[in-house]
């Protein structure tokens, strides 16, 4: 008996019961769009760390036995897509899970969170900027924001606007490391808040929205999601890009209106009806 008639994707990051981030996030875009979302918890929060209290329970030391069991029953993924890690190991643990479970049909997407704001997170240490550095290898497709892809390019990051220039040099970097495809996102362009799309042997195209409220958390996993699931259906990577920044735009704009907390995120489940299945 095959367990692998439908499309899946494998996504390995934590479970925040509250806050719309991580795998509440990408379990139901991704179901939505059509593919089987197969979680690998990384930990377990009640709510994510921005709340400032949250049970919290890593799941570092049980993802080996998860995994193992997958192995046991033959599965086999369209998709593997990743988000925060909180350790070196769980980083290491996901480039074996790649080795393992990826086949020429296979597509990875890494979302290499470790920072915003020009600011790299207090948890994330300096071994884990190189590990991370390594999973990217790994990836057919990354989607770093500004301060991200400033630290994965060892490049001075800053708050006034970016010259193209620049950014298809970034790019380049990235994609000298592996991905065929990379995307920064949250790039600052005066009323606009853009993303940059390059793919190998494509001119890359810088993609605006106007920008809407204020940021708010989860706003990577709602783009990443839909980048990942769209890769997996055979979208064209600037269409998906553009796709995705529209429905997170549309996501906050509906978040503003119902007055719904910056720290709960995007109620995108509001506005998933309108989203694109391709």
């Amino acid at each position: 008996m095959s367990h692998n008639h439908q499309k899946k994707i494998a996504v390995i990051n934590d479970m925040s019961g509250f806050g719309r981030c991580s795998l509440t996030v990408s379990l139901p875009i991704i179901s939505y769009l059509g593919i089987q979302c197969c979680p690998v918890p990384t930990s377990i929060l009640s709510n994510h760390m921005g709340y400032g209290e949250y049970f919290f329970d890593d799941y570092t030391d049980r993802m080996g036995e998860y995994i193992a069991q997958w192995r046991r029953l033959g599965l086999k993924f369209e998709g593997i897509a990743t988000g925060f890690l909180g350790s070196k190991a769980q980083i290491e643990t996901v480039i074996h899970f790649i080795r393992e479970f990826r086949s020429g049909r296979t597509k990875v997407i890494v979302d290499p969170v470790m920072g915003d704001n020009g600011r790299i997170y207090a948890t994330y240490t300096e071994e884990m900027c190189v590990e991370m550095e390594r999973l990217i290898e790994y990836a057919d497709i990354i989607t770093p924001n500004l301060t991200e892809c400033c630290r994965l390019t060892d490049t001075i990051y800053k708050e006034k606007e970016w010259a193209e220039e620049e950014l298809c040099h970034m790019a380049k970097k990235l994609m000298n490391k592996g991905p065929e495809k990379v995307v920064i996102t949250g790039i600052p362009q005066g009323e606009f808040i853009a993303s940059y799309a390059a793919e190998k042997g494509k001119p890359p195209k810088m993609i605006q929205v106007h920008k809407a409220g204020a940021e708010r958390s989860g706003t990577g996993d709602v783009f990443a999601s839909i980048i990942a699931a769209d890769a997996v259906n055979g979208v064209d990577f600037e269409k998906s890009v553009q796709k995705a920044s529209d429905f997170v735009r549309a996501g906050i704009l509906k978040s503003v209106e119902l007055e719904i907390p910056s720290t709960d995120g995007v109620c995108f489940e509001e506005i998933l009806y309108t989203l694109e299945r391709d």
